[in-house]
């Protein structure tokens, strides 16, 4: 088979075809790691001044958390209650009592806004379309212009199998890192990946492991070697992000706010998970095309899952009906870890917390992107 139509069959084969490699690739932290970690770049990103949009934003160490009994209808988010959800963690996380009052703290319209979704659990278990749609509406209701909104992830399969489209949203842009062309070839005439045209080079995470791939896994990394780079979506195209990521597991870790942000926004990402799992969650926010843009992060808990997250398997889903927002990730995940590591207990998945596994969290509060200590994190819990 020549190499472009290879790439082609790889497209047309669906989400399977997405997941498989990418999960060879990625074996859940958790496991024993290597006690000399391999050298990274994180010195170059600490010497680069901040601005005032900079982690952990406006509200450090302040998290919002929404419960809503009635959120599911017919196994599904409901969209009513999803906006009603998102709508009061504004207005507690802002203190305001207008809702356009409060987005407009966070973004404006002169802003290009990137919603980062997480759509790697297809159909099933990605970011929803009824917080995602009520995150939308806010935001135009808040005098944002549609064409100012860009809905966005690493993978255009992983969009297109969640349904993420102009179809269900009308007006919004869709951008991916790894993308293919009409005929679904990820090659162009040239040869070369599009996905090539769709990565900064001069924005990289350099880390001493080598990122070997096989053809099958290679679409789904860009590129191999020692750099991981910044998607151009970041670095270039938008000037604020939205953060939408699902409250999951990622074995007995989470994949939530940073995670979803750093393998997302990297190329180059399957030789970052065995051994810098943890830094690679944490180091990746800290550079400048996340750590300066990133000003919200809302959390979709009304559908997540207790194991074999981040994919989507259907007797480890479970329904937390919550919704979680905070400018800081940090603080954000460390209270989604405690929710996710609670239902493990419940489950008997787990018997006793490893504290090891909040190691990313402890990372980036110590890059000053967020409070880890929960102690010192200020958490609203609010039922509608």
């Amino acid at each position: 088979m020549k190499r472009r139509n290879f790439f082609r069959s790889l497209a047309v084969g669906g989400a399977s075809a997405v997941l498989s490699p990418i999960i060879k690739a990625a074996p859940a932290p958790g496991l024993v790691q290597a006690t000399v970690k391999p050298a990274t770049n994180i010195s170059d990103a600490v010497t680069i001044p901040r601005n005032s949009s900079s982690m952990p934003g406006k509200y450090p160490g302040k998290v919002v958390k929404t419960d809503h009994a009635n959120c599911i209808a017919d196994g599904k988010p409901y969209e009513p209650a999803a906006y009603e959800m998102v709508k009061t963690c504004m207005l507690n996380l802002t203190g305001e009592t207008d809702l356009t009052k409060a987005w407009l703290q966070f973004v404006t319209p002169d802003d290009m806004i990137g919603i980062k979704v997480n759509p790697i659990g297809g159909r099933l278990l990605s970011t929803s379309h009824a917080i995602t749609r009520s995150v939308v509406k806010q935001l135009v209701d808040a005098g944002i212009p549609k064409n100012r909104l860009i809905i966005w992830d690493r993978r255009q399969e992983g969009l297109e199998d969640a349904d993420f489209n102009e179809t269900n949203y009308p007006g919004i842009t869709f951008m991916s890192t790894e993308c293919y062309d009409d005929n679904k070839s990820y090659i162009n005439s040239e040869g070369r990946f599009y996905s090539e045209d769709w990565i900064d080079k001069s924005h990289y995470f350099f880390a001493d492991v080598e990122g070997e791939y096989d053809e099958y896994t290679l679409p789904y990394m860009v590129n191999g070697g020692k750099y991981s780079y910044f998607s151009k979506i970041c670095t270039e195209k938008v000037t604020k992000i939205i953060n939408v990521p699902v409250l999951k597991n990622a074995g007995t870790s989470i994949t939530v706010c940073m995670k979803n942000l750093a393998f997302g926004s990297l190329t180059n990402t399957g030789r970052l998970h065995k051994d810098l799992w943890h830094e690679t969650s944490a180091y990746a926010c800290a550079f400048p095309p996340l750590r300066d843009k990133v000003v919200l992060n809302i959390v979709d808990g009304i559908l997540g899952c207790f194991e074999g997250g981040p994919s989507a398997n259907p007797q480890y889903i479970c329904q937390y009906k919550t919704v979680l927002a905070g400018s800081d990730p940090v603080a954000v995940d460390r209270i989604c870890y405690d929710i996710v590591m609670a239902k493990r207990m419940e489950e008997a998945v787990q018997s006793e917390e490893k504290k090891a596994d909040r190691r990313f969290m402890e990372l980036a509060g110590e890059l000053q992107l967020g409070v880890a200590d929960k102690d010192r994190i200020e958490l609203i819990e609010l039922k509608v």
